[in-house]
């Protein structure tokens, strides 16, 4: 049991609560909760239940509720609920645009109990019936609900990784492994799991595999030398090829690399042909025989990387990174202070931290209202001093992430927004727009003088939300023309703005910042996965904003500052 995963017992029971219509005093307990939960650093775990009811948000009763769960491992007001619930119900909280309360009405109205028949019976128009639908309300569950199910067998980048690495850990004690396929080539969103197994023996492995509690077979879509299953508890489908030792170095770059890439003509013969052709030591052996220099997984998708000018690039990497801007502290929705986030920045060596705590329109995150805006800029400044007299070579950038209203203006006025060192425009409110709303809110933003970065400038969600819809080369268009940063939101829940739009913006001369949106320190990692699919784009390290040092920052943030 963890913190996250007591987080997660409260956020269901709230919702369940809401469903079945209990008590409001007792969903907001648990409300409250769970928000401030989700913040706290004391180990749930471990704290007295005196320290727990003394969290912020936490009353006595949701401490013994707390102190339940770690003493008899589940909740039974969670347990009672679920007893009560069709399964199906709980598939419907995953659609974005209907919560609780709108399910119970479709629940107990029309008698629906799984996504199948709520499907249907938006298609059959009986959705919009409902008191408190409409026509507008079906058409999102129907678009949305239609987006959740073609994507029900595919997994983020960081999910992806996570199974693979269990399976890698299960195999690598007997054997030599290796992770390929989508997931050691970085995409954003994979859809086959796929591993490497060098071993003389394939029948041996086939039978470990199948000694796996965690994996189910798939003996019909199986071979001798290919494994095929899933997890037990996921649909996205899983391949464990099993080859010669001779052969594992080739069949490793083979299966690593897109088929593009490995059939494009290279003089006289391609990658694969050279590839099949005799056993490498090395997959660097590979390119080095053709005399091409070496390409990792990620830039092996059969477009950019055979131009020799992409090819001398000086592509970003982790360790270029000197800082990181947008990021969220408890001043906000963050878990961890702002000292703390600075703290953990100069540990991973970053030079500077662009906290950039949500604004005053975003109730729901506990925005800044102007006041608490100079609350902060004065803990930034006491911080910085403290800083430069412990002889710490860091500096916290006072920033905001200013939402973007309907009108496209910011939700500050200049003269508060004049006090930031930098501000990220972004969109969080209102996301169903046509392209021409979205386009004009964008850049109405993008022309204010006062933006410095347009923070994920699509909306998406992965796998959840396919965001609003954008003429990137009208956004990059209008980002060159005001000098403003692009964002590449390096969470794997947005990877946004999309990577194959990275060429273009550099063809622009469009500085692209790579920004966790980190709410806890430990969100800074998420800037691995922003580097990974920004090299596919060509992103260099002159082009990414947070690969600058700290003066250059400092001063390129001077020269734009107004007033």
């Amino acid at each position: 049991m963890t913190n996250e995963e007591i987080v997660e017992i409260f956020e269901l029971t709230t919702k369940l609560l809401e469903l079945h219509g209990e008590n409001e005093f007792k969903i907001r307990n648990y409300q409250n909760a769970a928000f401030n939960l989700d913040k706290t650093n004391v180990d749930l775990l471990t704290a007295p239940i005196e320290e727990l009811s003394m969290i912020p948000g936490v009353v006595k009763s949701m401490a013994a509720k707390i102190d339940e769960i770690r003493t008899t491992g589940s909740l039974k007001d969670l347990n009672d609920l679920l007893a009560n619930t069709p399964e199906g119900i709980l598939d419907m909280f995953r659609i974005k645009g209907i919560g609780p309360k709108k399910i119970r009405t479709i629940w107990k109205e029309l008698g629906i109990t799984d996504t199948q028949q709520l499907l249907l019976a938006c298609e059959n128009g009986d959705i919009a019936k409902l008191k408190g639908f409409g026509e507008k309300t079906q058409e999102t569950i129907h678009t949305n609900l239609l987006f959740l199910q073609s994507n029900s067998s595919k997994l983020r980048m960081d999910a992806a990784l996570v199974l693979a690495e269990v399976l890698f850990d299960a195999l690598e004690k007997k054997y030599k492994v290796e992770i390929t396929g989508e997931v050691r080539r970085k995409l954003e969103i994979v859809e086959l799991i796929q591993l490497v197994v060098s071993a003389e023996k394939p029948a041996e492995v086939q039978s470990f595999l199948n000694t796996l509690e965690f994996l189910t077979p798939d003996e019909k879509a199986s071979t001798p030398f290919i494994w095929r299953g899933r997890f037990l508890d996921r649909t996205i489908p899983v391949e464990v090829r099993i080859v010669k030792p001779q052969q594992f170095v080739n069949q490793v770059f083979v299966h690593s690399s897109d088929e593009k890439h490995l059939i494009k003509p290279v003089g006289t013969t391609t990658l694969l042909k050279t590839a099949l052709l005799e056993p490498h030591d090395s997959e660097e052996a590979i390119y080095t025989k053709l005399g091409m220099p070496y390409l990792s997984p990620e830039l092996r998708n059969g477009e950019l990387e055979f131009d020799p000018a992409f090819q001398s690039k000086n592509l970003i990497t982790w360790d270029a990174l000197k800082g990181t801007v947008h990021n969220h502290s408890t001043w906000s929705d963050g878990k961890h202070t702002l000292e703390q986030m600075a703290r953990a920045a100069a540990e991973l060596g970053l030079q500077y931290l662009g906290i950039a705590d949500h604004s005053k329109s975003a109730t729901y995150a506990n925005g800044l209202n102007e006041e608490r805006v100079y609350e902060q800029h004065q803990q930034v400044d006491d911080l910085n001093a403290q800083f430069q007299k412990e002889g710490l070579n860091f500096t916290i950038f006072k920033g905001i992430e200013s939402d973007i209203l309907g009108d496209g203006s910011l939700d500050y006025s200049s003269e508060v927004l004049k006090t930031f060192d930098f501000v990220v425009a972004s969109v969080h409110s209102n996301l169903k727009m046509t392209e021409e709303r979205a386009m004009q809110r964008l850049i109405t933003a993008i022309e204010n003088p006062y933006t410095t970065i347009i923070g994920h400038p699509t909306g998406r969600l992965l796998l959840s939300r396919p965001g609003y819809p954008v003429d990137h080369k009208k956004l990059i268009d209008a980002c060159a023309a005001n000098g403003v940063i692009l964002e590449l939101n390096a969470s794997p829940y947005r990877l946004d703005v999309d990577w194959r739009w990275i060429p273009y913006a550099l063809e622009k001369g469009v500085l692209v910042s790579i920004n966790p949106d980190a709410h806890h320190i430990d969100g800074y990692m998420d800037m691995h996965y922003g580097v990974a699919v920004a090299r596919k784009g060509g992103l260099t390290q002159e082009m990414t904003f947070n690969a600058l040092e700290k003066e250059e920052v400092q001063t390129y943030f001077t020269k734009r500052k107004i007033g």
